[in-house]
């Protein structure tokens, strides 16, 4: 059954949307404001933190997939140059390393201009794909921050994804 078959025809705030996908998947989560929610998703590595935010102004919902990293300052140069290469392999949304508040972030954008409205199944797939990337992708970071590694060896362990079935 696809998502939006547990919805009523009439359009729905995004974030209301957000919602509902956080209960039905029993994620922890705080209704920040109308226009803003913030919740905690386990992962196989960590949990991770993702707020989303609905931007009237610009009709783009907003996704912030945030975990905690304090590489060392020498160690820095090579997670700038992993976080390039990983940009250069996600084609929804980018990573980013926040030094100040020491988060690595997963950002994306699902611009809505013209009265469009998002789908639960697109937010669904927003969400998806964060806890995906940063999934992938955590092994190695941490090989990038807390060993000798290149970032180019360090992202050989990142999980490839599978096509195909068995």
């Amino acid at each position: 059954m696809a998502l939006s078959e547990h919805y009523l025809t009439e359009e729905m705030h995004p974030i209301d949307i957000v919602e509902s996908i956080a209960q039905y998947n029993e994620w922890d989560f705080d209704r920040l404001e109308d226009d803003q929610i913030a919740m905690a998703v386990d992962g196989q590595w960590r949990n991770y933190s993702i707020t989303l935010a609905w931007s009237h102004n610009d009709e783009t919902l907003r996704l912030i997939c945030t975990f905690e990293i304090d590489p060392p300052a020498e160690r820095l140069a090579t997670l700038h140059e992993g976080l390039n290469a990983v940009n250069d392999q996600c084609w929804a949304g980018c990573f980013s390393y926040w030094a100040q508040e020491k988060l690595m972030v997963y950002k994306y954008g699902l611009m809505l201009a013209g009265g469009n409205i998002a789908t639960p199944e697109q937010i669904d797939t927003m969400i998806a794909a964060a806890v995906t990337s940063a999934e992938r992708y955590y092994p190695a970071f941490q090989l990038m921050c807390w060993t000798d590694k290149t970032a180019k060896e360090a992202l050989q362990i990142a999980i490839a994804k599978a096509y195909g079935h068995a």
